[in-house]
């Protein structure tokens, strides 16, 4: 597997089941896609997501049915706490060439990754399913240790379009751009007041 990003606004989106597993996926696609949840009931974590609700007991629906469901989906997630209905749900996206995501059953063919970001950046965390703890706690880690990387970006794009325009040499400018990034005094700086830091840095690093 290889890790994307990829525009979902406009792409259906089609999870089953109605539990905490499948409310946790689906809060990832809320409000970024045209998102559709089928579940006969639904928890009250989804209460505050944007999805379009079908109430529906997979338990005895009809291969047509679900052929329905998927039609024109970008990507299926089974959800379902029986992991032969998921399955089935898997088989019927293959033969279909749509992707899917499988929550318990055989793998499908797209891992949803832990993900963390901010206004200006987006990182995203997977072990391929193998241990979704290990993932949750880099994601935490990350956080925890760069509380002000969104505000670091931001001071980076500055300085950067700031250095086209004073060093000529490229590789002056990264070794700037780089000593920026390792200085600890900048990093806590941003922790109360990026136009400060900024200040701060243009004090220290563009000379001309």
């Amino acid at each position: 597997m290889i890790p994307l990003f990829v525009d979902c606004s406009a792409r259906r989106i089609v999870i089953f089941g109605g539990g905490r597993v499948a409310a946790r996926k689906a809060a990832y696609f809320s409000g970024k896609s045209d998102l559709v949840v089928v579940s006969r009931s639904f928890v009250p974590a989804f209460d505050d997501l944007v999805f379009s609700r079908q109430e529906l007991d997979l338990a005895d629906v009809s291969d047509a049915k679900l052929s329905a469901l998927v039609k024109g989906a970008f990507l299926v997630i089974a959800a379902v706490s029986d992991p032969a209905i998921n399955d089935r749900i898997g088989g019927l996206c293959k033969a279909k060439g749509i992707l899917f995501n499988n929550a318990d059953g055989e793998a499908g063919d797209v891992v949803l990754p832990a993900v963390t970001g901010g206004e200006r950046y987006t990182i995203a965390i997977s072990t391929h399913g193998s241990s979704p703890a290990v993932a949750r706690f880099i994601r935490e880690e990350l956080e925890d240790e760069f509380p002000a990387l969104d505000t670091m970006i931001g001071v980076q794009e500055r300085l950067r379009d700031a250095l086209k325009n004073t060093e000529p040499d490229p590789a002056r400018r990264n070794v700037i751009l780089r000593d920026v990034l390792d200085d600890p005094v900048v990093w806590e700086n941003l922790l109360s007041d990026e136009k400060a830091a900024w200040d701060d840095v243009k004090k220290r690093y563009l000379h001309g």
